[in-house]
């Protein structure tokens, strides 16, 4: 017999638990898939566990502010699900996934999308060899096991995430050999402009540049304006490059390399879905077209937290809130001025978070070889293809990104475009002296995870939607 729900939430961090809170006390069912063993998403990764250790208290106050929303949503009612993979949603809406090995489909009438954001796909040359991993990949072993690399790391990039994990290592013992900071020069002017919005959240800044101080008082050296780097070694990392404003190139030995230039939503379901898409100037990436309530254009289909555009864990929860109030009024559980009054404070709460984002996002756009990467440098990990033989293949008339996953199979492997996706698009862009809005993404194919014949096998064909 099939599960049904008034609303499937897919995703565990702050969105999808807050979101959960308010569906619940609104006596709406609510079922929380999460591919994660406990909630708490990326930036509250094992909160429940962690945050009241020693751990926790190095990882900050920002981290242990995720305990009482997970016992919250542990509370309120809602089903949860974790280490579950979602691969596809039917129109119904029916949500097929996968959990201990066995496929399930739930219908709902809603499904809300609290899906997150990735890591911006940065590849460099060398990014493939052990010892090199992101900035993020490297917070989630710091939270989750308090692994504290042996030897001094390389952190190359820029933005608030390296900053911060920079600052939770040194405070749990670990070394920092050296910043290479890719923030293109005159920060202070950039930022100028938004002058009333930093003073407005003063707090929220002093943050960062608290773990700036935290960084100097260490005597990590920091190295500005770095326009490229490269890993090279034999078998694993040896040896980290950089070239300099002025063009000199610089080698230091390195044992471990963590880059980051920036998140980016997460759309692989929306895109999947066919929702409406919009190109994000500011922040160079697509997001899904919403209405107030964080609608997508398909009736029924909602996103929330970074998944509709960055903006942090709090801005991140607001989201979650509005479209559970949107999910209540679209269902008759509240009329319309009950939402109203209702939204109008989380409205408020939300436009504070989002105030900063804009000076963030002038501050530190990702560099330049991010959009343009030299020839030797593999791209799509999956089939082992470089940026020149995408180049090559888009010398063939004028393909687009699915002609070139036809022409080379890039996008093809496990992660289905997922990291390679946004570095085609800007290659053809260039090729073919488009604006990389144009050219778009890879289409996306069901299923959307890696899925067995063995599981696809313990599927009730008596619970198939008809």
């Amino acid at each position: 017999m099939m599960r049904e729900f008034d609303v499937v939430i897919l995703g565990a961090g702050p969105a999808g638990m807050s979101a959960a809170i308010v569906l619940r006390k609104q006596g709406l069912t609510v079922l929380v898939v999460d591919e994660q063993p406990a909630p708490g998403g990326q930036i509250w990764r094992a909160v429940e566990s962690v945050a009241p250790t020693a751990a926790g208290r190095l990882l900050g106050a920002e981290y242990r502010a995720g305990q009482p929303i997970a016992q919250a949503f542990r509370d309120c009612g809602a089903v949860y699900q974790p280490q579950t993979q979602e691969w596809q949603i039917e129109p119904g809406w029916h949500v097929y996934m996968t959990c201990a090995g066995r496929v399930e489909a739930v219908r709902a009438d809603s499904v809300l999308l609290a899906m997150g954001a990735q890591e911006r796909p940065a590849p460099f040359a060398g990014w493939t060899l052990p010892g090199v991993m992101t900035v993020g990949a490297a917070q989630i072993l710091l939270k989750t096991s308090r692994q504290v690399p042996t030897e001094p790391v390389w952190v190359a990039g820029s933005g608030p995430l390296p900053l911060l994990y920079m600052a939770q290592l040194l405070r749990a013992g670990g070394k920092v050999a050296g910043w290479l900071d890719t923030s293109p020069a005159g920060a202070w002017r950039r930022a100028l402009p938004y002058l009333p919005d930093v003073l407005s959240r003063w707090g929220e800044v002093s943050k960062g540049l608290g773990w700036l101080r935290e960084l100097r008082v260490a005597g990590v050296e920091r190295v500005r304006g770095v326009r490229a780097f490269r890993a090279q070694g034999e078998g694993r990392l040896e040896t980290l490059e950089y070239t300099l404003p002025d063009g000199h190139s610089v080698s230091r030995p390195a044992q471990v390399l963590l880059a980051h230039e920036g998140l980016v939503p997460s759309v692989h379901m929306t895109r999947a879905l066919g929702c409406d898409h919009a190109w994000n100037d500011a922040q160079a990436c697509w997001t899904p077209v919403l209405d107030v309530w964080g609608q997508t254009s398909q009736q029924g289909i909602y996103v929330a937290g970074d998944g509709a555009g960055i903006g942090g864990a709090e801005a991140a929860r607001a989201r979650g809130e509005l479209a559970a109030v949107g999910i209540a009024l679209r269902v008759g559980k509240l009329q319309a001025g009950q939402a109203q009054a209702l939204s109008a404070p989380i409205r408020e709460r939300l436009r504070g978070h989002l105030r900063l984002r804009p000076m963030l996002d002038a501050l530190y756009p990702p560099r330049a070889d991010v959009f343009d990467p030299s020839d030797d440098t593999i791209v799509c990990r999956c089939e082992e293809l470089t940026a020149g033989d995408i180049r090559q293949a888009a010398k063939l008339g004028q393909p687009g990104p699915n002609q070139i996953k036809a022409f080379t199979r890039a996008g093809m492997g496990p992660c289905q475009g997922r990291q390679c996706g946004y570095t085609i698009a800007n290659i053809l862009a260039k090729a073919h002296n488009r604006p990389v809005a144009e050219v778009g993404l890879q289409r996306v194919r069901p299923p959307l995870k890696p899925l067995t014949l063995g599981e696809l096998a313990t599927f009730n064909i008596e619970d198939e939607p008809r």
